[in-house]
């Protein structure tokens, strides 16, 4: 009974409180404020991770939401009071050289805060900008290459007045500075230099040029985020054909989120501002892992908040053959740990193929295997409401903490959140074509008249 109420208990009736703050903060359930929900789609994970936010954002906890796809979210944000910050081509840009808020608040704090800020900002910039050559190569950067843009990050902070864009690192590899020829190795030839850094500039050229990431990244941050209210990231703008900006964006959201909460901690310690908590969903989790070889290190990199820090975090992917996809074993191997090092995880209805990948993280019994197996079968057709039935296994999950026996709980909403939880918006119009005129004859409906709405139930 503590924490947000999800819903009865599959079994006994009894009703079941669960989030992975209060599990892990309040009732000492488990070691790490986070949780892994797995599920196919359409039967109700964003639903069970929306219902979490609400109740903890009425405990006081700032949902924030690094990326949503569909979108799943807006609407509870927007009827929370929070940010809505919409990215996309022709829909805002941000900065990954942007050190958002931190260069507003840096005076406020001591000296060694604020040098343990700024070296975080640093390492965020040299992993968001090597994140989105990889994914623009479909291949890691190289050491060196690394080791010169780090090198040019540090020039470029001690030259440029106000904040820099992608734009001025590429200048400022061009231009050649001192210290980046050094570690670039170029023994004192700038013809070497220019050979060395090459495919780099390239690259960058990319980046600020267009190309498949488009401008999305190359000017100044639209719409800063904040840190005292629920903030959604509305990517839904980005076709799902393009799988390399769709896994970019993400990236950067993410890295812009974690690093608002840094600062809002820096801020805290100092006793300058009040401490906050934050509920942080990374939604779709498996697209970005796919966009290239070295990205399950970059999400780990921007992910790995100590948990003395007051996040709780959710990642949500539709099934464990997602993660174990991954082109090398070195990386299927971290994306599995993402799961193992979760203190809940939160199963939906699943393949019954998926259950030997599944039990080789976290062990399941036979029974509630065949549970999840059972909750992924298709609806059936109910034959005197002459349409489908809900599919059996939509609001239904397993909560499993480590070895021990799973909950099984049927999500419940409340009126109020009805609304915000239609995730099929753009199906309540009947299509015209087929639709049934008034005068009960078959036809094609004229866009002129008023669209036919069906029932959301």
């Amino acid at each position: 009974m503590v924490g947000v109420p999800i819903g009865r208990n599959i079994m006994t009736g009894a009703t079941l409180c669960c989030d992975p703050i209060s599990w892990f903060q309040r009732a000492n359930l488990i070691s790490n404020p986070s949780m892994f929900v797995l599920g196919k789609p359409g039967l109700g994970k964003s639903t069970i991770t929306r219902r979490m936010a609400t109740g903890l954002s009425g405990y006081g906890v700032q949902p924030f939401i690094l990326g949503d796809l569909k979108p799943d979210y807006v609407d509870l944000v927007e009827a929370l009071g929070g940010q809505v910050i919409s990215l996309g081509r022709g829909q805002g840009h941000l900065n990954v050289l942007d050190p958002g808020q931190a260069s507003e608040e840096l005076h406020r704090l001591p000296a060694d805060a604020r040098t343990k800020l700024m070296a975080d900002v640093h390492g965020r910039r040299l992993t968001m900008v090597t994140a989105l050559l990889t994914i623009m190569r479909s291949a890691p950067v190289s050491d060196r290459e690394e080791t010169i843009l780090d090198r040019a990050l540090k020039v470029l902070d001690e030259r440029h007045q106000g904040t820099p864009v992608l734009n001025d690192l590429l200048k400022c590899i061009q231009d050649a500075p001192d210290a980046v020829r050094q570690v670039a190795l170029d023994r004192g030839s700038l013809t070497r230099y220019q050979e060395v850094t090459d495919h780099l500039e390239a690259s960058l050229i990319g980046l600020v040029g267009g190309g498949r990431l488009g401008e999305t990244f190359s000017r100044p941050t639209t719409t800063p985020m904040k840190r005292d209210r629920p903030v959604v990231f509305d990517v839904s703008g980005i076709d799902d054909t393009e799988m390399d900006l769709q896994a970019a964006v993400l990236l950067a959201c993410w890295s812009t989120g974690f690093a608002t909460i840094n600062l809002s901690h820096a801020l805290a310690d100092a006793g300058l501002e009040p401490r906050r908590h934050y509920f942080v969903i990374l939604d779709e989790l498996w697209r970005a892992l796919r966009a290239g070889h070295g990205m399950v290190d970059r999400v780990d990199a921007l992910t790995r908040l100590n948990r003395q820090r007051g996040v709780g975090m959710a990642m949500i992917s539709h099934t464990m053959s997602d993660l174990m996809s991954l082109p090398s074993e070195e990386d299927r191997n971290k994306a599995k740990g993402f799961v193992e090092r979760s203190g809940m995880v939160v199963c939906g209805g699943l393949p019954r193929a998926e259950m030997p990948m599944l039990s080789s993280v976290i062990p399941f019994s036979l029974a509630e295997q065949e549970m999840l197996g059972s909750w992924q079968d298709p609806p059936a057709w109910d034959s005197h409401a002459g349409a489908e039935s809900a599919p059996p296994g939509r609001g239904k999950f397993l909560v499993k903490v480590g070895g021990r026996p799973g909950i099984p709980v049927q999500v419940q909403l409340t009126e109020a959140e009805k609304s915000i939880n239609d995730t099929n918006k753009l199906w309540h119009t009947v299509s015209r074509t087929g639709a049934v005129t008034e005068d009960g004859e078959a036809g094609e409906r004229s866009g002129a008249e008023d669209p036919v709405e069906e029932s959301t139930g």
